[in-house]
C-alpha cells in the first residue's frame, strides 16, 4: 500500500490553483484593455471602418493579415464569438445591407435632376415592383418619353448621353455630376456634338436601343446605377454603343464599370469614356469589334 503526504498534495494543489489565478487575472486585464480600446460612440456605425482592423484575437501573423486585408474589400479577418460574428462586424453588415436596400428602392431626387438640368422620361414601366419584377419593361420607352425627347433633343448627335436609374439612385446622384463635367471637357476637345441630356426613369441598359431609334446619334452614352452590394451602394457604370438600334445585342456594346469614390473615380472616368468614344467614333464600331 501506498502512502501520500496529504501536506504536500495539498500544497502542489495549492501552487497550482494559485498559478491558475495569475493566468486568469493575467488574460482578464488584457482583455479590459482591448475592450476599452473597442468601445467607441458612433452616430453612424458606417463611420467604423471594416478594412483597418483584425478582429482575429492573437493571430500567428497579424501583418500578413493586414497585408492581406489592403489587398481586396472583402470581409475578411472579421473574428468570431463562437460561431456567430463580432458585434461590430455583424452591424456594420446589417448597415451596408441596409444602405444597399435603400438604393435600390429609393427614387433619384427631383431636386438633383434640376440641378444636372437633366429632363425625364420613363420607360413602360408603372412603379418600382413591376421594374423589379419585369426587367424586360426597363428596356422600352414610352411613347410620351418618344414625344418628349423629340420636342427636346436635337436629332443624329455625334453622341447623346442618357442618365438612367438602373438600380442605385445613390450611384447617379453621387457620380453624375463629376462625370459628365469631365466627359463633357474631353468630347468638346475631340471635337463632337453633343445632344441635351435627359434622364430615364425605370430603365434598364438595352433602353439605349429605344433612344437610337428616335434621335439616331452615331454614339449612345448610358449611365446607370449598378446593383448595389456590401462594398457599395453606389457605383456607376457607363454603357457606349455604336448606333444602337432595335436588334442591338450585348456584344455590341462596351462598358466601364464601377464607378465610384472607391473605385474608379468619376472625374477620371468621365475622361477615359471620353477617349473610348473618339476610339469608337473613329473606327465607327463598338463592343467586341472595337480595337482599344
Amino acid at each position: 500500500m501506498i502512502n501520500y503526504d496529504s501536506s504536500l498534495i495539498e500544497k502542489i494543489v495549492n501552487q497550482v490553483i494559485e498559478e491558475l489565478n495569475k493566468k486568469e487575472e493575467c488574460i482578464s486585464k488584457k482583455e479590459e484593455l482591448e475592450l476599452k480600446e473597442e468601445v467607441k460612440e458612433f452616430s453612424d456605425i458606417t463611420e467604423y471602418s471594416l478594412y483597418d482592423k483584425i478582429f482575429i484575437k492573437n493571430p500567428l501573423n497579424e501583418e500578413a493579415l493586414k497585408n492581406l486585408k489592403k489587398s481586396t474589400p472583402a470581409r475578411i479577418c472579421l473574428g468570431r464569438s463562437g460561431p456567430r460574428y463580432l458585434t461590430i462586424p455583424w452591424l456594420r453588415f446589417r448597415a451596408d445591407h441596409a444602405a444597399a436596400m435603400d438604393s435600390v428602392f429609393s427614387e433619384v431626387s427631383e431636386a438633383f435632376l434640376e440641378k444636372m438640368n437633366l429632363f425625364s422620361v420613363s420607360t413602360v414601366v408603372k412603379n418600382k415592383d413591376e421594374y423589379l419584377t419585369r426587367p424586360d419593361l426597363g428596356k422600352i420607352l414610352s411613347e410620351e418619353a418618344k414625344r418628349t425627347i423629340k420636342e427636346n433633343c436635337p436629332e443624329t448627335p455625334n453622341v447623346q448621353v442618357i442618365v438612367v436609374d438602373g438600380l442605385s439612385s445613390k450611384a447617379i446622384e453621387e457620380n453624375v455630376g463629376d462625370f459628365l463635367a469631365s466627359f463633357m471637357e474631353g468630347i468638346k476637345s475631340y471635337g463632337l456634338t453633343i445632344g441635351k441630356p435627359f434622364f430615364i426613369k425605370y430603365g434598364r441598359v438595352p433602353v439605349m436601343n429605344d433612344v437610337g431609334e428616335v434621335l439616331k446619334p452615331d454614339v449612345v452614352v448610358e449611365l446607370i446605377g449598378e446593383r448595389p452590394g456590401l462594398v457599395t451602394a453606389k457605383s456607376m457604370s457607363a454603357y457606349l454603343c455604336w448606333r444602337p438600334r432595335k436588334n442591338t445585342v450585348e456584344s455590341e456594346r462596351n462598358v466601364v464599370s464601377n464607378i465610384h469614390d472607391k473605385g474608379l473615380a468619376p472625374i477620371e472616368a468621365g475622361a477615359h469614356v471620353a477617349g473610348i468614344v473618339k476610339k469608337i467614333f473613329e473606327q465607327q464600331k463598338s463592343g467586341i469589334d472595337l480595337i482599344i
